[in-house]
C-alpha cells in the first residue's frame, strides 16, 4: 500500500471515530448541560466540555458504532431527538434537587430567612440562604453515594436501550412515569423540612401567647432571634438523618430516568 492510500485511509478512520464521539457528545453534553452540581451555571462551560467530551469519547469506543449520517432531514431529526434525550435525563435528575429547595423554603418561612436571598447556580436565579444549604447538601450527598457513577452507567444504559437512531418511546409511557416521581419529591421534601417546621410552628405558637400575656414582651424582638437560633440547631440534628431519605430520593431519580429510555 502507497504512502498515499495509507494516510487516506487513516485520515477516513480519523473523521469516522470523530464522527461517533460527536455523536455521543450530542446526548452526553445535553444532560450535562441541565444537571445540578455537575452542569448549569453552576460549572464552567469549558470544565462541561472537557468532562461531556472525556465521556463521549470513553463511551464511544465501548458502545456500538452510530449509522452513518448524511445531510439530510434524518440526520437533523436524529440530533434534536439525541439533544431531547439528554435534556429528558438531566431534568428528571435535577428535579431531585428541587426536594431540597422546596424544604428549605418551607424551613425558611419559620426563621424569618425568607427575604435572605443568594444567586442560585442551580437555576440562575435568586433563592434564600436555607436552599442553598440544602442544595449543598444534596450535593455533598450525590457524590458521597457515588451519583456520579451511577450518572455514567445511566448514560452508557441509555445507548443499549435506545440507541442512535432509533425512534423516541412512547409519550404516554413518559407521562405515566413522571408524575409518581414528581409526587416523590414533592413527599420527600415535605417531610425532610417537616420536623423543624413543627418546632418552628410550637415556638412562635409559645411566643405568641407570651406576648399576650404580658405585652412588655415583644414577639418581633425576642421571638425572631430565638426562632433562628432554634431552626439552627435543628437543622444540625436533622444533617445527620438526611442521607437516607436523600439517597432514596436519588435512587427514585434513577429508575424514573431509566423509564425515559426503556
Amino acid at each position: 500500500m502507497d504512502p498515499v492510500t495509507a494516510a487516506t485511509i487513516d485520515g477516513l478512520d480519523l473523521f469516522g471515530m470523530l464522527g461517533t464521539v460527536l455523536w455521543h457528545l450530542l446526548r452526553i453534553g445535553a444532560a450535562l448541560q441541565v444537571l445540578p452540581v455537575i452542569g448549569g451555571q453552576g460549572m464552567p462551560m469549558r470544565a462541561r466540555l472537557i468532562v461531556a467530551v472525556a465521556l463521549a469519547a470513553a463511551m464511544s469506543s465501548v458502545l456500538p458504532a452510530p449509522p452513518v449520517a448524511g445531510l439530510d432531514a434524518a440526520t437533523v431529526l436524529g440530533v434534536m431527538r439525541e439533544m431531547a434525550v439528554g435534556i429528558a435525563i438531566g431534568l428528571v435528575l435535577r428535579l431531585a434537587f428541587e426536594a431540597g429547595r422546596l424544604a428549605g423554603e418551607l424551613i425558611s418561612q419559620g426563621m424569618a430567612l425568607s427575604m435572605a436571598t443568594l444567586a442560585d447556580p442551580l437555576s440562575g436565579a435568586s433563592s434564600n440562604v436555607l436552599s442553598q444549604w440544602f442544595y449543598l447538601m444534596f450535593a455533598l450527598l450525590f457524590f458521597a453515594v457515588d451519583g456520579h457513577l451511577a450518572l455514567v452507567q445511566l448514560l452508557a444504559d441509555s445507548y443499549r436501550t435506545l440507541p442512535i437512531g432509533t425512534a423516541l418511546p412512547d409519550p404516554m409511557h413518559l407521562a405515566s412515569a413522571l408524575p409518581v416521581f414528581f409526587s416523590t419529591v414533592l413527599r420527600t421534601g415535605v417531610l425532610l423540612a417537616l420536623p423543624v417546621m413543627m418546632a418552628l410552628l410550637a415556638s412562635n405558637l409559645a411566643f405568641g401567647v407570651l406576648s399576650r400575656a404580658a405585652a412588655a414582651l415583644n414577639p418581633i424582638v425576642i421571638g425572631i432571634p430565638v426562632a433562628l437560633l432554634v431552626g439552627l440547631v435543628l437543622i444540625t440534628f436533622a444533617a445527620r438523618e438526611m442521607q437516607a431519605p436523600v439517597e432514596a430520593l436519588f435512587q427514585e431519580a434513577f429508575l424514573a430516568a431509566r423509564a425515559l429510555t426503556a
